[in-house]
């Protein structure tokens, strides 16, 4: 896993996301195919030995999806009926759509960090170029992962003297401060992209072929 071509790894994923999406949520056999296709990212998560506790900590990003979920039985128009644990009444197909979204952003998040645990950023960014992904967003995305670093080391300096002046972040009243630190370091960060931009436009930079020729 960790040794397979970076452009193939993003074809299997993105092969294997259609066939799950495609998947029919009223169909009768969709809990089985949602469980097959759950068993298999476990299974390429044992088979590439990246530690479980990595993959668990990293959904936290589905949380918003999970939260957005729940809500939509309870929205949605249609056919009434009870849940058999808590006796709510939530609309059947806004059931039927809340277990599809669950599984779907469930299982493509699961495989996505799959992805990203046995792929280095730079092998991802060659991969993508081998399938002709345009340079312009192969640079911008080379550019974000490479002060990604750099902005959240500026970011964690801001919080250590934010606390070194009683504010904590966590604490609802600390918020509209914690609000201007996020608005100084947009500014910041939007700044030090200039700067980047001004640098290589002073060293003859004129696009993604232009750097190759002039680089030494």
């Amino acid at each position: 896993m960790h040794r397979a071509p970076a452009h193939l790894k993003v074809l299997a994923l993105v092969g294997f996301m259609l066939l799950v999406v495609a998947i029919p949520r009223d169909a009768a056999w969709a809990p089985e195919a949602y469980g097959a296709a759950a068993a298999l990212v476990v299974a390429t998560v044992l088979l590439a030995r990246v530690p479980l506790p990595f993959v668990l900590r990293r959904m936290v990003v589905e949380v918003p999806f999970v939260v957005f979920a729940v809500l939509v039985p309870f929205v949605a128009h249609g056919p009434r009926t009870s849940l058999p644990v808590l006796g709510l009444e939530v609309s059947a197909p806004g059931l039927a759509e809340a277990g599809h979204l669950l599984a779907t952003g469930t299982i493509g998040v699961a495989a996505a960090l799959t992805l990203a645990a046995t792929t280095t950023a730079r092998e991802l960014l060659a991969g993508l170029a081998r399938l002709r992904v345009p340079a312009l967003l192969l640079e911008i995305m080379g550019f974000m992962l490479r002060y990604a670093e750099v902005v959240t080391g500026e970011w964690s300096r801001m919080l250590v003297a934010l606390r070194s002046r009683g504010c904590e972040p966590r604490s609802p009243r600390h918020w509209p401060a914690l609000g201007r630190a996020l608005g100084a370091l947009f500014v910041r960060s939007y700044e030090r992209g200039e700067r980047v931009h001004l640098a290589m436009l002073s060293r003859g930079y004129a696009g993604a072929r232009a750097t190759r020729e002039v680089a030494p």
